[in-house]
């Protein structure tokens, strides 16, 4: 019996790629390939990561498809309305990324407080003693509000893990969250993490309705000098408000880590302001969780097997 095809369009670990080949028949093919329709045509399964498309056109070329497997968390570029209309299954991995996201977060917090060269050379005492008179962090992390805007996987581990530090955490979400999955954190409005908070954290999901809802009010409202983090998603942020505030507020820091668009051009207004820091969408860029994200192939054979995923995506 033939085995079935599955067509992945982005990289995946390699460990991840040999187990599926021992299983179906796969093939590697770019979404901007000429050659994928040919693919999809016999395909029953597709494997995505971040910048394939996986709507009503794309699905039209794959008449056998049965299921659709994000090696990720987020499902934005996957219209999950066209693939319930067709039956297909999409499964992901919404918790492979949770603690290398959480890492990344923490690490920018220390690195935007803490003060520090490294040194390369001998140097006089004068030198070194103005070194040791100028690095002088002006707060302590311990001393601090953290506001998480959104306090799910990654929310809800931050927020972990800044406890242990000694800070104090408020959260906004708009679910109820028990408060044994706060981990002490206290829920507030929104306006009240975004007045309050010494270092703000964003952790919301692709919802349509999230588009631009930290707006030229809310991020107005910030702290004059506020550490400011978005490893969510780029559009939840209107650009042009966040550029505004950072460059009236010399004393801020932005660390953003998602845009809108991906990537960005020369016309991106947060492009060239001294206090917003620009990474490349590497949050979560860790060898272990791209291990972990690569496991969906797991689930994709479960579902072409006929057995129940593990992790299937709720529409």
């Amino acid at each position: 019996m033939a085995l079935p095809l599955v067509v992945v369009t982005e990289e995946l670990h390699p460990e991840a790629i040999a187990w599926l080949e021992a299983r179906c028949e796969v093939v590697g093919c770019p979404a901007h390939s000429p050659d994928l329709g040919g693919a999809l045509a016999s395909a029953e399964g597709l494997i995505v990561r971040t910048y394939t498309k996986v709507d009503a056109e794309l699905l039209a070329r794959a008449p056998r498809l049965k299921v659709v497997g994000r090696a990720g968390v987020g499902l934005e570029n996957i219209d999950l309305g066209a693939c319930r209309e067709r039956g297909i299954a999409v499964v992901h991995t919404p918790d492979a990324n949770t603690g290398a996201v959480v890492e990344f977060v923490v690490a920018t917090i220390f690195d935007a407080l803490r003060p520090r060269v490294f040194l390369d050379k001998p140097m006089e005492l004068p030198v070194w003693q103005t070194l040791r008179n100028e690095l002088v962090a002006k707060r302590e992390v311990g001393e601090l509000v953290l506001g998480i805007v959104g306090l799910g996987r990654i929310g809800s581990r931050l927020a972990r893990a800044a406890a242990g530090l000694g800070m104090t955490v408020h959260y906004h979400d708009v679910r109820e969250i028990e408060p044994s999955a706060r981990h002490g954190a206290e829920p507030a409005t929104l306006d009240r993490v975004m007045t309050a908070s010494d270092i703000i954290s964003i952790h919301v999901d692709g919802r349509p309705e999230n588009a631009r809802f930290l707006d030229a009010a809310l991020l107005s409202r910030m702290k004059p000098e506020v550490v400011f983090v978005n490893t969510s998603r780029g559009f939840v942020i209107d650009n042009f408000a966040l550029a505004d505030f950072m460059i009236g507020h010399p004393e801020a820091l932005a660390i953003l880590d998602v845009h809108e668009p991906e990537p960005f051009g020369v016309d991106y207004p947060l492009l060239d302001i001294a206090n917003v820091h620009l990474t490349p969408h590497i949050a979560a860029a860790t060898a272990p969780a791209k291990a972990r994200m690569s496991r969906v192939v797991e689930d994709v054979w479960r579902v072409l097997s006929g057995e129940t995923p593990r992790w299937r995506a709720e529409a």
